[in-house]
């Protein structure tokens, strides 16, 4: 490696929170960072996509001429252009440069190019394509654009600037281009599922512990981003209620200069009466000038999409549908109202507001910006919201203070709601933050909100330092009575469960300030385990071997391939939410694997089980979360299981499907069973999975 190629990764120990660059060394030939967590294995394994995009490069690169591929990932858009044009190297009359700023992609690209005889056909360039210099970089402007720079809302990875740059700087007049056309369209819908993912507000209304996260005079201190949220919406079709038919709402040319602001105001008349909760949006691509090849991320229930742009589109990860939460309640509507939709894109994103035609827009909970304002996750509203979470989570903590006069609580993590319930339930009690992610925006936010849950302020105090570093003398003399997490750590919700051990870790630094009979909430963890068939799962992540022609299995390792590995490789746990997964079934019992005692401090440990098979099926891969225990005495475990859907669980994938259960539906099961053991590393905070079938 050159000392231009090396790789600057910025890393993060999950059981502290501090992260540091570090150089990563190595060469071409072993991977030197980790792109299992990125959507590229997916991408190439959407058989519609790469056979859509081979089609229209085929129609549309038909003679010796110059083609730029921008953000060309492995080379694959780059190969198909040289392997259309026939071209044998680079030269004048026939060329494609591959510009990609990512230097693990490049260093990956070059591979899977040699691998395909075609390093001679290709000049490949560790730049983004605004860095491109005429005359240094390429030598003549290029006849046409191929690219794959979208997201699942179209724009999110800057297409509109990158195509500005493009058509100013690097491309002929009128090009051709690869996509061609993309249209975004829309849909109403009624879900109360998406509703409790943003409106914290109107749901704490129903609560009757009291407790009130968003206080009525401050009703947008605490909010989701105001953007729209990629989401499987398959998996809620049964429980969507559509509003209104399909319209379009912007179109983009490739072919053309893009404006970076643009404007669309759309009358849509309601298709059934309730409340519109949600804008569901989705995109289709025409990828050729003359129209005959297309591909959509639109929804399974879209049927009249489906005929007019055929095709067989698999469920994959990396595009879903996106969801645009309407304020407050929603938007109530009579069947046949008109309802005004605006939507505005910019750059890199597109928002929408609506009123019914009789009506005027209502700005009840609209986002003002205030300095005082937290924005978390939907599926942490959504938790928030939970009256079964906050019960339990009330009920833990309140045992915990029961006869404690003036007790010293620690909030390990960057639970609002705990700290927020220990002030109100207790308001003798000495509260201290440790809210390492949230810090001083969290703890104004509990300042402002203290009046509403008749506590003071004067008892909350944030910590300016990690718990490695707290002392006796931070607590005033005095030993911590209760520590508390739920856990949960501020940008690290999509991490695997056990990252959150973090908490186990926490307690551990602070095991010399902690009292005799100190609470420790929660207690314990337990891992949990299920067998699973998940097909659309399996063959998003299986191995690469051929891509419309060209070899691509030099790229396994390095993009965390799990199925059809070759003996003795085995792919990485990744994180998911099961229930956005496709088709799903469960094959097993839910066992436990392995057990965390938080009262002890952190430790190296190991959990083992027989996983027997109860339904027939094809099992490909483990399930794994962690129910927490926060009360053993009174038996109180909050689980984020898969049927728990505002967790990500870990998906431990297999290499090869295996047939379970008696192949006689008729029959009982009495098939295979697996034999598991699980080792936990308490220096890296990792998870290993080791499992044999057995009969």
């Amino acid at each position: 490696m050159t000392s231009s190629e090396r790789i600057f990764q910025l890393r993060v120990d999950a059981l502290t929170g501090n992260s540091e660059w570090v150089v990563v060394e190595g060469d071409d030939d072993s991977p030197s960072v980790d792109l299992a967590t990125t959507s590229y294995l997916d991408m190439l394994n959407d058989n519609s996509r790469n056979k859509a995009y081979r089609l229209a490069i085929d129609n549309t690169v038909t003679r010796p001429c110059s083609v730029l591929d921008i953000g060309s990932g492995t080379g694959l858009l780059s190969m198909m252009a040289a392997r259309a044009m026939g071209i044998q190297d680079c030269n004048d009359k026939g060329r494609v440069v591959a510009c990609e700023s990512y230097l693990p992609m490049i260093k990956l690209m070059r591979k899977v190019v040699h691998c395909n005889g075609m390093s001679r056909k290709i000049n490949v360039i560790n730049k983004r394509s605004d860095e491109l210099k005429l005359g240094v970089d390429i030598t003549a402007r290029a006849d046409i654009l191929v690219s794959e720079i979208l997201d699942s809302e179209l724009l999110g990875e800057g297409l509109i600037p990158t195509l500005q740059n493009a058509h100013d700087e690097l491309l002929v007049e009128n090009p051709e281009t690869v996509p061609y056309r993309a249209i975004t369209y829309g849909q109403l819908v009624e879900s109360s599922f998406l509703w409790k993912l943003h409106d914290l507000y109107n749901n704490e209304l129903c609560a009757s512990d009291g407790i009130r996260l968003v206080p009525t005079e401050l009703s947008s201190i605490l909010n989701v981003k105001p953007q729209q949220y990629p989401m499987h919406c398959d998996s809620l079709q049964e429980e969507i209620k559509l509003l209104s038919e399909p319209f379009k709402i912007f179109e983009f040319d490739f072919w053309k200069r893009p404006d970076s602001h643009g404007e669309a105001e759309i009358l849509i008349k309601a298709a059934a009466g309730g409340s519109v909760n949600a804008v569901i949006s989705w995109w289709v691509l025409q990828l050729d000038r003359e129209g005959t090849v297309f591909y959509s991320t639109a929804p399974k229930w879209i049927k009249h999409l489906q005929t007019e742009f055929p095709g067989d589109r698999n469920w994959c990860d990396h595009w879903k549908q996106c969801v645009w939460f309407v304020p407050g309640k929603g938007l109530p509507v009579s069947k046949g109202e008109n309802i005004h939709l605006r939507a505005v894109h910019s750059d890199i994103s597109i928002s929408y507001s609506l009123k019914v035609e009789s009506q005027r827009t209502r700005n009840e909970h609209s986002i003002h910006g205030d300095d005082l304002q937290l924005t978390l996750s939907p599926e942490k509203i959504a938790t928030y919201s939970d009256d079964n979470w906050r019960n339990c989570v009330l009920l833990a903590v309140q045992n915990a203070l029961y006869g404690k006069d003036s007790p010293l609580c620690f909030v390990v993590d960057d639970s609002i709601f705990l700290a927020t319930a220990i002030a109100r339930l207790c308001n003798t009690s000495h509260i201290m933050l440790l809210f390492p992610g949230l810090r001083e925006r969290g703890f104004q936010y509990l300042q402002a909100n203290a009046e509403t849950n008749h506590f003071s302020a004067d008892c909350l105090k944030l910590l300016d330092h990690r718990t490695d570093c707290i002392s006796i003398n931070d607590t005033d003399g005095k030993k911590i009575d209760l520590l508390v997490g739920e856990p949960f750590y501020y940008g690290f919700e999509t991490c695997l469960p056990w990252k959150n051990l973090r908490f186990w870790k926490e307690r551990t630094r602070l095991e010399r300030i902690l009292s005799k009979d100190a609470h420790v909430i929660p207690c314990r963890g337990i891992l949990r385990v299920c067998a699973m068939s998940l097909p659309d799962l399996w063959r998003s992540r299986c191995s690469l071997v051929n891509i419309e022609g060209f070899d691509h299995s030099v790229a396994n390792t390095i993009l965390g391939a799990c199925g059809n590995l070759s003996a003795p490789k085995e792919g990485p746990m990744l994180p998911f939410f099961v229930w956005q997964c496709g088709e799903t079934k469960e094959l097993s019992e839910r066992l436990t694997l392995m057990e965390f005692d938080f009262s002890k401090p952190m430790s190296s440990c190991s959990g083992k089980a027989k996983v027997d098979f109860t339904k027939t099926g094809v099992c490909h891969g483990f399930v794994l979360w962690i129910d927490w225990v926060l009360s053993a005495e009174n038996g109180i475990i909050v689980s984020t299981g898969p049927d728990h859907r505002h967790w990500k669980q870990g998906v431990k994938l297999l290499k090869t499907p295996m047939a379970v259960g008696s192949q006689d539906y008729t029959s009982s099961v009495d098939g295979h069973s697996v034999e598991m053991e699980a080792i936990f590393d308490s220096e890296n905070g990792d998870l290993s999975i080791q499992y044999a079938f057995v009969q």
